[in-house]
């Protein structure tokens, strides 16, 4: 009589990577597709008045913007938009005047100007025009859309 051994396999512990591989190129192809919809910067709607431009040969200003939801981005120059971090009103208007003292260190006699949306509370655009007086900026302008 004949005896039959079974074979046996080894069992290989082996990751499939090939799902993963599948799901972040999705996420990669999502991410690609999404990124151009996001707009860079803050949308402030401006009030209108009748306003002079700025001379062409005037160095590049010092923007503080304040948005409807009182979050403040500053743009220094030709520099990207960057976003104050959260905070206290007074931690965030600190900020600012560091930022804004460290750029007129650089370009003096730049202009420094707040663009406040017109739905803003009228408070949170004057407390940051004197807290940047205060930190001993010259002149602080206010920024408007030109009237049609």
């Amino acid at each position: 009589m004949q005896t039959y051994q079974r074979i046996r396999r080894k069992k290989v512990a082996e990751i499939n990577v090939v799902p993963y591989i599948d799901v972040m190129l999705v996420l990669l192809i999502i991410f690609m597709a999404v990124t151009p919809v996001i707009t860079q910067g803050v949308k402030v709607d401006l009030p209108q008045a009748e306003s002079e431009q700025l001379p062409e040969d005037a160095k590049p200003p010092f923007i503080v913007s304040v948005n409807t939801d009182g979050e403040y981005v500053i743009k220094a120059g030709e520099a990207e938009d960057e976003p104050v971090p959260s905070g206290t009103p007074e931690a965030m208007q600190q900020y600012i005047t560091e930022k804004a003292m460290g750029y007129l260190a650089i370009n003096q006699n730049a202009p420094v100007v707040v663009a406040g949306d017109k739905s803003v509370r009228y408070e949170e655009v004057i407390l940051l025009m004197v807290a940047l007086k205060k930190a001993g900026v010259p002149q602080v302008g206010l920024m408007t859309d030109p009237v049609n």
